[in-house]
């Protein structure tokens, strides 16, 4: 292949890869959009109508707002954390629970016979509050398991600011230099007095030199 086709084939595969990520992108702003949307319909019905569908959409907002919690909280401890990736995955298995329960609970909403709904909504409302429960212990965990880490760490900091405190008042000078180890110091006998030494000095250090050792010893 022509140096020109294989140029052209890279800025396809960069075309298409650009285009990938704007849909992917456009998708998943159209469903946060969808999912708001939604959101301010349910309140709407939950706090303006006191029958049945009130009671559903109730079910249904508050179902939706424990799942959302749980999964922003996940999702951000997940970048420091590699182990809440398990917590994560079995969120998404409650999400597809709470997807099915919330496609019956939207039937149920249309459901014009009365006795029905009343015999359908506890227990749909049960299966909620059941996943809800699962969802907020999940997050629940992750939040005290941060705030251990936070305390520990917090704790590991505030031990190494003491020690560098102590360290730091530690101001006493380092010795002179006649006191330093292996420093020379004057050998007895030797004139080293800092001063000129007297006629009777430099006579009786040089009538040591000459005397013989023995007659020293000897004294």
């Amino acid at each position: 292949m022509e140096p020109v086709g294989i140029l052209m084939l890279l800025v396809l595969c960069v075309v298409a890869a650009i285009g990938a990520l704007v849909v992917v992108g456009t998708v998943k702003a159209a469903r946060a959009v969808s999912a708001k949307a939604e959101n301010v319909a349910l309140k709407a019905r939950a706090y303006t109508n006191p029958g049945a569908p009130g009671r559903i959409a109730s079910v249904r907002l508050r179902l939706r707002g424990a799942l959302e919690g749980t999964r922003q909280a996940l999702e951000a401890a997940a970048d420091q954390d590699a182990q809440v990736g398990d917590s994560l995955q079995l969120l998404r298995r409650l999400e597809g629970h709470a997807a099915e329960l919330d496609a019956q609970l939207r039937v149920l909403e249309r459901e014009p016979e009365a006795t029905r709904v009343d015999a359908k909504l506890p227990e749909l409302r049960t299966r909620a509050e059941r996943i809800m429960h699962a969802a907020e212990e999940l997050r629940w965990a992750v939040e005290d398991r941060q705030h251990r880490f936070s305390e520990e760490e917090l704790s590991r900091l505030s031990d190494e600011c003491s020690q560098e405190a102590d360290a730091l008042r530690h101001w006493s000078r380092p010795a002179q230099a006649e006191d330093a180890p292996g420093a020379r110091r004057p050998e007895p006998g030797r004139l080293t007095t800092g001063r000129w030494p007297t006629a009777d000095e430099v006579l009786g250090f040089v009538d040591r030199i000459r005397r013989p050792s023995g007659e020293t010893n000897a004294r």
